[in-house]
C-alpha cells in the first residue's frame, strides 16, 4: 500500500511537471486480542491522544461500579454517541461517575486548546460503541473495555482498558468478539468550530476578501445573479477512516485568486461523505465564481481526525499562500497547500484525501483527482437572486 506521503509527493510532482508543460490533470471473525500488560502501543503519541488515553484508563476503572456501569450502556446503547462531560455531571449519575467529572471537564478544556478551538466549543470527549455488531454483546454482566482510536488510521492494534486499568492490544483488522467502548472526539462538533477559525483567520489575512466591485467583476456583469460549480455526484476510495474511528468528516479547501489579485481560500464543509465506497449526491455549491478573478481554481479535499490543529492548519496554509503573488495569469495553487502542511499530517491529524486542480467555471462531468482516490461530477449553476 502506498503512504499517504508518498502519494502527497506524487501528486506534487505532477502538479508541478503540469504547471511547466501547462497541461492540466484529470485524472465476521472475531479479531485477535492477546495482553499486553502496562506497555503503550507504539503509535506517535501526540498530546490529544495522551489525553485521551489518561480519561479510557480512568473510565475503565470507573466501570467495576455496576449501577455507574448500566448507566454507561443504557446511554450507549440509546443515544450512540455519548457526551462524557454530560453523563458524568448529570443529576442521576452514580457516584463512580460524579468522580470523574472534574477530569473529564479539565481534559474538554485541554484538548480544545491542543486544537486550537476556543473554550465555547464546549465538551469534546464522548464515548460510543466500537460497532453496531457489538450491540447484541453488550448485556448487563458484561464489562466493556474501553479504547481510543489509534492516531495511525492503517495501524493493525488499538490498546483496550480493563476495569483494572490494565492494557491490552485489541487487533484492528475485524471487529473484535468483546464488546468494547471508543472514546474519541466529537469531531462533528470539533470540525464545525474549526471550519470557523480556518474562516476568520483567511479572513484576517484577507484571504477571502470580498469581490471587486469594478465593472468588469464576475458579479457586476450580472447582478440578477452569479455562476457556480455545482457538484452533482462524489466518491472516494479511501476515506482514511478504519471501523474504531467510526464515520468520517470532510472538508474541501477551495483556493484560487480573488478580484483583488491575492491568493484565496474557501472552506466548504462535506458533512455527508461519511463512508468510502459509497456515492453520494449532494447538488452542492463549491465554488462561487463571483469571487475568483480568473475563471480556474483549485480544490483540496480533506479528512478531519481528533489531532486536528485548526489553528496551526489556518497558520500554515495562510503563511504559503500570502507568498502567492498574482502574475497576470492563473498559477495553480495545490500544490502551495500541500506543500504548506507538514508530513504527520498526511498521517492523521488531518488526513490529505484527494485534491482537484485547474477547475473552470464551465468544467462539466466526471473529474477525476489528481491521487486517483476520488472523483466527483460537476456542473455549471447560475444562482439566481430574488
Amino acid at each position: 500500500m502506498v503512504s499517504r506521503s508518498s502519494r502527497r509527493r506524487a501528486v506534487l510532482i505532477g502538479m508541478m511537471l503540469s504547471a511547466v508543460i501547462g497541461g492540466s490533470v484529470q485524472p465476521a471473525v472475531a479479531a485477535p486480542v492477546r495482553d499486553a500488560g502496562d506497555q503503550a502501543t507504539t503509535f506517535r503519541k501526540s498530546p490529544v491522544w495522551s489525553t485521551e488515553q489518561e480519561i479510557a484508563r480512568a473510565l475503565s476503572t470507573s466501570l467495576s461500579d455496576p449501577q455507574w456501569r448500566e448507566q454507561v450502556r443504557t446511554a450507549a446503547l440509546g443515544t450512540g454517541d455519548v457526551d462524557l462531560q454530560a453523563l458524568t455531571g448529570g443529576t442521576t449519575a452514580a457516584p463512580d461517575g460524579r468522580n470523574l467529572h472534574a477530569s473529564v471537564s479539565a481534559a474538554n478544556r485541554r484538548i480544545a486548546g491542543l486544537k486550537g478551538l476556543p473554550a465555547s466549543t464546549g465538551s469534546l470527549l464522548r464515548v460510543r460503541l466500537g460497532a453496531p455488531s457489538m450491540r447484541s454483546r453488550l448485556n448487563a454482566d458484561v464489562t466493556p473495555w474501553i479504547a481510543v482510536a489509534a492516531p495511525d488510521d492503517h495501524a493493525e492494534n488499538i490498546t483496550a482498558y480493563d476495569s483494572r486499568g490494565h492494557a491490552h492490544t485489541v487487533g484492528t483488522a475485524r471487529v473484535p468478539d468483546r464488546p468494547l467502548y471508543i472514546l474519541d472526539i466529537d469531531v462533528t462538533k470539533a470540525h464545525r468550530a474549526g471550519l470557523k477559525v480556518l474562516q476568520k483567520a483567511f479572513a484576517d489575512k484577507g484571504l477571502t476578501s470580498l469581490p471587486s466591485k469594478s465593472a468588469n467583476s464576475a458579479q457586476a456583469a450580472s447582478a440578477a445573479g452569479w455562476w457556480a460549480t455545482k457538484v452533482t455526484a462524489v466518491e472516494v476510495n479511501d476515506d482514511q477512516e478504519p471501523w474504531f474511528k467510526g464515520a468520517a468528516e470532510m472538508f474541501s479547501l477551495v483556493t484560487g485568486f480573488g478580484q483583488d489579485g491575492t491568493a484565496r481560500v474557501d472552506s466548504v464543509d462535506m458533512p455527508y461523505l461519511d463512508y468510502d465506497g459509497t456515492v453520494y449526491y449532494p447538488n452542492q455549491i463549491l465554488v462561487n465564481w463571483s469571487n475568483y478573478k480568473y475563471n480556474l481554481a483549485d480544490v483540496v479535499m480533506m479528512e478531519d481526525d481528533d489531532g486536528t490543529n485548526y489553528r496551526a492548519l489556518a497558520q500554515a496554509i495562510t503563511t504559503a499562500l500570502l507568498t502567492v503573488t498574482d502574475q497576470g495569469t492563473y498559477i495553480p495553487l495545490v500544490n502551495a497547500v500541500l506543500s504548506a502542511i507538514p508530513d504527520s499530517w498526511f498521517t492523521d491529524d488531518p488526513d490529505y484525501v484527494e485534491s482537484w486542480y485547474t477547475l473552470a467555471q464551465n468544467s462539466t462531468g466526471r473529474l477525476n483527482g489528481a491521487s486517483g482516490n476520488g472523483w466527483m461530477t460537476v456542473e455549471p449553476y447560475f444562482v439566481q437572486e430574488f
